[in-house]
């Protein structure tokens, strides 16, 4: 059977996971009773309640007698490392693009990968139903963006297609729109079949894998050669030294489902089972001829966070795994297949976790948290370099949407966390622009600039590279709101309160000293107690306890918790909760600290 191997790429919410479904059920993959279903790709929880795509994952169709392997790959660029091991099993790329927004931040990061591999793209202008699209000028700049990332003469003369993903639409130009049958036409004609090379068996592993009963699976592009179910074949790992294990099942794609075969095919995308202590990168060869194929290189991280067990008043309570030695076997068994990561152990019971963003990072803490771990992590800190004696520093590419009226104050803001704009452009009564800005800079800039932009502003960013060490930054003209009782929040307390402070709790809320409760408006810390209730008297003015009316307190997201985060603060992570604190809980020794006189 013939075959294409082919991601789909594009910015995050530009519509990939929805244009797989439609070429799903068209292509008639799909098992009985999951033909209505919606964003089939996403399968994980985090995904579906986010609405983005975390892991690469394999499907394929049949079009034509033709086998077309497709992999759905994240738009973040906190998720780099899946794009990089995804793009490293296909032969082209579909780049899709919305037909309003035009190439954003991570389209560059996308593609620039894709470009980097020499794979050719068909771009798809998607949701060109949209009141204010503008699928001409985003046909445009999606060619500029080619030329200015290098793109080779055969890449930059790409096809281009037209599309509704949502309504299973696609057309070329001077065709009217009917389904996807055009899409499928393009990509058997502009996509190349798998190249295959003479020789024994070769596959790289790009991802894994874990069954109870089959044990481990590495899935990957077969680079040349058959093996069958049964066989014995090497292992090359980093250090180069050859393991023999034996293939105990083989599978195929078709659909969402694996499909045992007795053989596998070259440039065929599959997984092999049996695959016991297989890394991400490794090479499985023929038995006879242990030859490595180069491993994925998979760019740095840049985000450093501190992880350690829960030392609160309240540590215990809600989490199942609460052990220095449990959370070290849960990172180390993350480090298995999230290629992104890395790991240092600086001191005991203490974990310093590197990746590629703080979501790369929070989606691995919200994950840990759902399996019933209980941990305490500290404030983010970028990762600098050092070259010829220069100090570096990353930086993100960034991108605002924000209404024209509230563009002055979002263009102060980002001057004073030293952004350097590179374009602006208005548009129906919103500016656009784009700014390169150090990476560290960005920490807290979301919560910012909604609150600049009530609530109406737009930001994507991507890493863009390092630079000069931008030198000092104040990201956050804020203060903590600490409580200095043990005890349970009381209405009357947060009401007397609330002009200073936005609290981050509400009534009958359990709080221990040390723990952060609110933001304090003004720059510094405030230690408040928030568990005083009003004195009973005999004397009542009627109605006067009706009077308390509360603003709704500020509920963070685990992303918001962490760039709140000062340097001194801590963000205790449960199951249940989310509490911000002090590293020192004590009042009296934090003022000691402060002062210089104990040290931290």
């Amino acid at each position: 059977m013939e075959l294409r191997n082919l991601a789909i790429i594009a910015h995050v919410d530009h519509g990939k996971t929805t244009l797989v479904d439609a070429m799903l059920k068209q292509a008639h993959a799909l098992e009985r009773g999951h033909e209505d279903d919606e964003l089939i790709m996403d399968t994980g929880e985090l995904e579906r309640e986010r609405g983005i795509t975390i892991l690469a994952k394999n499907t394929a169709v049949v079009w034509n007698g033709v086998k077309i392997n497709i992999v759905d790959t994240p738009g973040h660029a906190d998720f780099g490392g899946e794009v990089e091991r995804a793009l490293s099993m296909v032969d082209g790329v579909l780049l899709l693009v919305d037909a309003a927004e035009g190439p954003m931040p991570q389209t560059r990061f996308v593609l620039q990968k894709a470009l980097e591999a020499g794979l050719l793209p068909i771009v798809v202008l998607n949701k060109v139903d949209k009141p204010e699209a503008r699928p001409e000028e985003v046909l445009n700049e999606t060619f500029d963006l080619m030329v200015e990332l290098g793109a080779s003469d055969e890449q930059a003369n790409f096809p281009y297609l037209y599309a509704i993903g949502r309504e299973g639409q696609a057309w070329r130009e001077g065709e009217k729109p009917e389904d996807l049958t055009p899409l499928f036409e393009t990509i058997l004609e502009h996509i190349p079949e798998p190249r295959v090379e003479e020789g024994p068996f070769q596959l790289r592993v790009a991802n894994l894998d874990y069954s109870s009963y089959l044990g481990k699976i590495a899935i990957g592009k077969v680079h040349r050669g058959t093996v069958s179910k049964g066989e014995t074949v090497v292992i090359v790992g980093a250090a180069g030294e050859p393991r023999k294990v034996k293939v105990t099942a083989a599978f195929t794609h078709q659909g969402l489902s694996r499909l045992e075969t007795t053989e596998v095919l070259t440039g065929d995308i599959v997984a092999l089972a049996g695959m016991e202590g297989v890394q991400i990168g490794d090479t499985v060869t023929h038995k006879l001829h242990p030859e490595p194929l180069p491993r994925l290189v998979v760019d740095e991280p840049t985000v450093a966070i501190t992880l350690t067990p829960n030392t609160s008043p309240f540590a215990g309570r809600e989490g199942k795994y609460v052990t220095s030695r449990q959370i070290a076997e849960r990172l180390y068994r993350e480090l298995e297949t999230n290629v992104a990561l890395r790991l240092v152990e600086p001191r005991p019971d203490t974990f310093e976790l590197h990746g590629r963003g703080e979501m790369h990072l929070a989606i691995l803490f919200e994950q840990m948290r759902r399996e019933g771990y209980e941990f305490t992590v500290g404030q983010p800190q970028v990762l600098f370099k050092y070259e010829d004696g220069q100090k570096l520093e990353p930086y993100e590419y960034l991108v605002v949407d924000v209404p024209e009226a509230k563009f002055g104050g979002v263009m102060e803001n980002l001057g004073q966390r030293k952004a350097e704009m590179q374009q602006m452009e208005p548009a129906g009564g919103r500016i656009r622009a784009e700014y390169v800005v150090p990476a560290r800079a960005l920490f807290g800039f979301r919560s910012q600039l909604l609150s600049l932009t009530g609530g109406e502003g737009l930001m994507s960013h991507t890493f863009h590279g390092y630079g000069p060490y931008a030198g000092e930054l104040k990201t956050r003209t804020t203060g903590s709101a600490v409580s200095m009782e043990n005890g349970v929040a009381f209405a009357y307390s947060l009401f007397k309160l609330q002009e200073r402070v936005t609290f981050f709790i509400e009534p009958g809320t359990e709080v221990y000293v040390g723990m952060i409760v609110g933001e304090n408006a003004r720059e510094g810390d405030m230690n408040v107690n928030v568990t005083k209730n009003k004195k009973l008297t005999n004397v009542r003015a009627a109605g006067s306890d009706e009077n308390i009316k509360l603003i709704p307190p500020r509920k963070m997201t685990l992303e918001e918790a962490l760039e709140f985060l000062a340097p001194d603060e801590l963000l205790e992570v449960t199951p249940k909760s989310l509490r911000l604190r002090k590293a020192i809980l004590d009042p009296g020794q934090r003022k000691r600290v402060e002062r210089g006189k104990e040290p931290r």
